[in-house]
């Protein structure tokens, strides 16, 4: 009798057993169904609403592109401004050091020209004018009509050589 009992009781278990494993079956099939309708119904609303969503995105993103855009032009200037700013600062002291420059050149140049007995331009004048009252005392002592300036202009623009210029001092001072 154990024997029956026993078997009884495994095939109570049993199915016990198989009507859980169905009303599990049947609850995850239910489930199944149910998620299956869902995502149906998900992707049918995003299919409506997709795209006046797509629309709302690429309207949001035209405004925000435009607002770097605009961000973007002010910093550019502001840069821009400030970097003419630092080259018209940056113009202003090269010219200052050329103009420093020229001036040693031109400087030293005229030393140079001083030490080999080159006379400048202030000599020429100086010796243009002296001549001219030169001419005019000879011309009032000798009666004769004093020398025009376009005559002496070209005799002063060819400058005496050196070795002369010493020469043409000394007249000078004997004259006066």
């Amino acid at each position: 009798m154990v024997k029956k009992l026993k078997q009884m009781a495994d095939k109570k278990t049993a199915s016990a057993a198989n009507l859980l494993d169905s009303q599990f079956a049947s609850t995850v099939k239910d489930s199944a169904q149910q998620i299956w309708l869902a995502g149906l119904g998900a992707f049918s609303k995003a299919q409506e609403e997709g795209g006046k969503v797509f629309e709302a995105l690429v309207k949001e993103g035209v405004t925000l592109q435009k607002k770097t855009q605009s961000v973007a032009e002010e910093k550019i200037s502001e840069v821009a401004n400030k970097m003419s700013g630092m080259a018209g600062d940056v113009t202003s002291k090269a010219g200052q050091h050329w103009d420093k420059l020229e001036a040693i050149f031109e400087e030293r140049t005229a030393r140079a020209l001083g030490k080999l007995g080159v006379p400048s331009g202030k000599d020429v004048a100086a010796l243009t004018k002296r001549v001219d009252e030169l001419s005019a005392q000879i011309a009032k002592l000798g009666g004769k009509a004093p020398a025009t300036k376009a005559a002496a202009k070209p005799a002063a623009k060819t400058a005496p050589k050196p070795a002369a210029k010493p020469a043409a001092k000394r007249a000078a001072r004997k004259t006066a």
